[in-house]
C-alpha cells in the first residue's frame, strides 16, 4: 500500500557497513532538520542553515542532496510513506469503519498543512519527473484509501456506492475550505454523516 521510495544514502558498494549506517543516518538528520525548519520557516529557507541543524557539513548536504528539490521530495515522500503506513496500521487494529474514518481525519489534516510542501517539491526539475512523482504519491494514497474502503463498506459502515476517488475529492475539497487543521478534521466528522448508510434513503 506504500510506496517503494527511492533509496536516499549515496554509499558505494566498496563502502563498508560502518560507513552506510553512517551515511543513512546522516541523511535521516537532514531530512528530520528540513522538515523541522521548513515548518518554522518556510521552503525557501537556507539550505546551509539545514546542515547545522542537521550537525553535518555542506559537503554531507549536497552529497546526498544536490538540489533543494531533491531535499524537499525526500521530505514530502516520508511524510507520504507515513501517512499510509498510518492506513496499514489501522487496517490491523482498528474495526473497518474506524479504521477508515481515522485515516480519512489523518488525510485530511495531510492535505491541509502539506500542501504547500507538495507543490514546493513539484515545483522543480523536469515535467516528466514532476508528474511521476505526483502521480505515484498520489497512487499511494489512492490505494490505502481503496483498502481502507473496501472493508469499511463490506462491514455496512459506509456507503457501497462511494468510491475511493469519490472520497479523495471530498476530503481533499474539505482540506481547502477549512480554517485550519482542527476545523478540517471538524468538517470530516460533518461528512462523515453523508457517506454512512442510512435505512431511509434509497442506495
Amino acid at each position: 500500500m506504500t510506496q517503494d521510495l527511492p533509496p536516499r544514502t549515496s554509499g558505494t558498494r566498496a563502502a563498508g557497513r560502518r560507513l552506510r549506517s553512517d551515511a543513512a543516518r546522516n541523511v535521516e538528520s537532514l531530512v528530520t532538520a528540513a522538515r523541522a525548519l521548513f515548518d518554522e520557516r518556510g521552503t525557501e529557507v537556507p539550505l546551509d542553515e539545514i546542515a547545522r541543524r542537521a550537525g553535518v557539513g555542506n559537503a554531507t548536504l549536497y552529497r546526498n542532496f544536490p538540489t533543494r528539490g531533491d531535499l524537499l521530495v525526500a521530505v514530502y515522500s516520508e511524510e507520504v510513506d507515513a501517512l499510509c503506513g498510518h492506513g496499514a496500521a489501522l487496517l490491523e487494529t482498528t474495526p473497518p469503519g474506524d479504521a477508515l474514518f481515522a485515516w480519512l481525519d489523518l488525510f485530511v489534516v495531510h492535505a491541509a498543512t502539506r500542501r504547500a510542501l507538495a507543490l514546493a517539491a513539484l515545483s522543480q526539475g523536469p515535467d516528466e519527473r514532476r508528474g511521476k512523482l505526483a502521480e505515484g504519491w498520489h497512487a499511494s494514497m489512492r490505494s490505502t484509501l481503496a483498502a481502507l474502503l473496501a472493508p469499511a463498506q463490506e462491514a455496512g459502515a459506509v456507503r457501497p456506492d462511494l468510491t475511493a476517488a469519490d472520497l479523495l475529492a471530498l476530503t481533499n475539497a474539505t482540506a481547502l475550505a477549512s480554517t485550519d487543521p482542527a476545523d478540517a478534521v471538524r468538517l470530516m466528522h460533518v461528512l462523515r454523516g453523508g457517506v454512512e448508510p442510512r435505512p431511509d434513503l434509497p442506495p
